[in-house]
């Protein structure tokens, strides 16, 4: 059942056409897809659906009821709201009685013996019970915790970049909503938190409509994809991957179809050279046709960057670290680290946000000093560093002249002068727009020619601090493109499972507060870990372990040792009193009420008892096979 319907969407940007008559519905509970490249139109088409802008042309239809919650790239937070006044914000019924309880209860924390505040918390407290809104408090407070918000009662605007488009990601998923649009929500996540958005997602009970670069998400993630491109909307039923199939099909098909058009124009012009006479309608109508035929306009050319670009000559010695120490107060990051980095490898660079990742980029540049060690680089390394932080670019400055700021032409690895205007085009940017202002530009956009530029630098050596963030697919493909032909050293700090796939071939992973280095891919590292972890939750005290009979010592074992046998007498007692125990956590977190310190350390604790269940069962389990087999002896 459709939900949204579009009809003949129209939209320019100066010039520009950004929406040129789309049509399209969105069905309840659909999971879309929207690409395209920077500077296409997405965040427009997104702010008119969630009723932040409108179009010149065309209409929009669903449901009186119907309500957006829109997630935007780079969320606004306005005065001292803290994150869970953030959160409970909207018109719902469900979110006015969380409010109203949250005020209840602070108004109260402040006065404790006032008894009109005591009545009032006590009539907020039965429109919780009335309203059910206790589960969806506690699941509020469990998302805070899981996308890494601890400081629920602290204002926002004291977060960071990331802590508060984590907090936003938060509202949008707990806010009742038909339709959920997404903008970039994978940008500041770690890989883990990506995987468990990945997972809420899967069971979110409207529609679902998401804008983002990362290509395992749109894999795992959508069952449709929307493609905006040169102010066409092209919808396709599948995947990301069946996408790039049926991409591939359909402009294999448009080149078929402008082959026979120019053909069959070609044909027509010759019949108007040999001066054939336009006496009848007939013919003049052919001639029409011709004319009509001249003005039509084909499939966009397909850009691409294909070019080796040289580099200055690198020697044998790269970069050297050894017992590189940082700390933060009495916080350890890195302790005692060595790397030794050779020439042509691609290093990549993973962990949760905080665990240190930026800091040893930025101390392997020889940007941040340790606090012990040192960083020994080569004499022949030219660093080009790409930052994931906010780079000033001057806004009155025309594209063409801030690549040119850097340098005029560059050199390719046979020899070959590619000016700067070349360089632009094979970065999406054609001449037609290499003389448009930098403050024009969308985000993406800005984000592309800043990369750009950093390559014009001809560096043999490239740092990128979380590369893919704010890049459309098709730059992202490019920019992979180019770094395997790179012929010098790369490390990378990213979260982008696919780039890391395709790029790095050596790992360095911040785990649980120690280095692991790792070769291979960012998926072969995926399979590894989770087979250590699988291996580690198996394994058990060398006391309590089954005894196996060797092979070349067949012998039975007859009966259970005493520490076994009294181990079995008192494992279901223990079980019972584990799951008592579980539950009664349970209740007690959602009973927590406002008091998220509180409920957060009631959740770990049952975190901790559920796990020791689960090991208890799986011992019962291997104690009852033997008792078993003891038996039928």
């Amino acid at each position: 059942m459709s939900i949204l319907d579009v009809e003949n969407l129209y939209k320019t940007y100066g010039d520009k056409v950004l929406f040129d008559h789309l049509s399209f519905t969105i069905s309840e509970k659909e999971r879309i897809g929207l690409i395209g490249v920077n500077g296409t139109g997405k965040s427009t088409l997104l702010h008119v659906l969630a009723g932040k802008d409108s179009a010149e042309e065309g209409t929009i239809r669903h449901a009186n009821a119907f309500h957006v919650e829109y997630l935007p790239q780079t969320p606004r937070f306005e005065g001292a709201v803290t994150a869970l006044d953030y959160i409970y914000s909207g018109n719902s019924p469900l979110m006015a009685v969380l409010r109203n309880y949250e005020h209840a209860l602070e108004d109260l924390d402040e006065d404790p013996l006032n008894s009109v505040k005591q009545e009032k918390l006590l009539i907020q407290q039965q429109k919780m019970d009335a309203a059910g809104a206790w589960e969806a408090e506690a699941a509020a407070k469990t998302i805070l915790s899981q996308l890494g918000i601890r400081a629920f009662h602290t204002p926002v605007a004291e977060f960071s970049g990331g802590q508060k488009k984590r907090v936003a990601l938060a509202r949008a998923l707990i806010q009742p909503a038909d339709l959920l649009i997404l903008d970039e929500p994978t940008n500041h996540l770690d890989n883990e938190t990506i995987e468990w958005l990945e997972e809420s997602l899967g069971q979110y009970p409207g529609a679902l409509l998401v804008v983002t670069h990362d290509r395992y998400f749109l894999n795992r993630v959508t069952k449709r994809i929307f493609e905006l491109d040169h102010g066409k909307l092209y919808v396709y039923d599948g995947n990301y991957e069946i996408f790039l199939e049926k991409k591939a099909e359909r402009e294999e098909q448009e080149s078929a179809d402008e082959a026979k058009h120019r053909n069959q124009l070609r044909r027509e012009l010759s019949w108007l050279r040999r001066g054939a006479k336009a006496r009848s309608t007939k013919q003049r109508a052919r001639v029409e046709r011709v004319h009509q035929m001249m003005e039509h306009k084909g499939p966009e050319a397909k850009q691409s960057v294909d070019i080796a670009v040289g580099t200055t000559r690198l020697g044998k010695k790269v970069i050297e670290a050894s017992g590189l120490t940082k700390r933060f107060g009495r916080r350890t990051l890195i302790d005692d680290f060595n790397l030794l980095v050779t020439p042509g490898e691609s290093l990549g660079i993973i962990g949760r946000n905080g665990s240190g990742k930026t800091t040893l980029l930025n101390m392997l540049a020889q940007r941040t000093a340790p606090d012990a060690g040192r960083v020994e680089i080569g004499e022949t390394v030219k660093i080009g560093y790409y930052t994931q932080e906010h780079v000033e670019m001057n806004e009155n400055l025309r594209v063409i002249d801030y690549i040119k700021e850097v340098a005029q032409v560059m050199t390719t690895a046979d020899g070959q002068q590619v000016t700067a205007e070349q360089m632009l085009e094979r970065f999406l940017f054609p001449r037609s727009e290499q003389y448009t202002y930098i403050r024009k530009l969308s985000g993406g956009e800005r984000k592309r020619l800043y990369l750009l530029r950093i390559l014009m630098t001809e560096p043999n050596v490239l740092f990128l601090d979380e590369p893919t963030n704010d890049l459309d697919t098709e730059t992202l493909t490019i920019l992979e493109d180019y770094l395997l032909q790179f012929p010098g050293t790369i490390i990378t700090v990213s979260h982008d499972r696919y780039f890391l796939d395709r790029i790095a071939d050596r790992l360095i992973a911040f785990e649980e507060g120690k280095i692991r280095r790792f070769e291979g891919n960012y998926s072969e590292y995926l399979a590894d870990r989770k087979k250590r972890r699988d291996a580690e939750h198996a394994a058990v005290p060398d006391r309590t372990k089954i005894v196996r009979t060797q092979e070349k010592t067949p012998a039975k074992k007859k009966k259970l040792t005493y520490k076994e046998q009294q181990e079995w007498n008192g494992i279901e007692d223990r079980i019972s009193e584990l799951e008592e125990k579980a539950d009664q956590l349970k209740q007690a977190v959602a009973d927590a009420g406002s008091d998220a310190g509180k409920a957060q350390s009631l959740y770990e604790q049952q975190q901790e008892v559920e796990a020791e269940l689960e090991r208890a069962i799986e011992r019962w389990t291997e104690l009852s096979l033997l008792v078993e087999e003891l038996e039928q002896k």
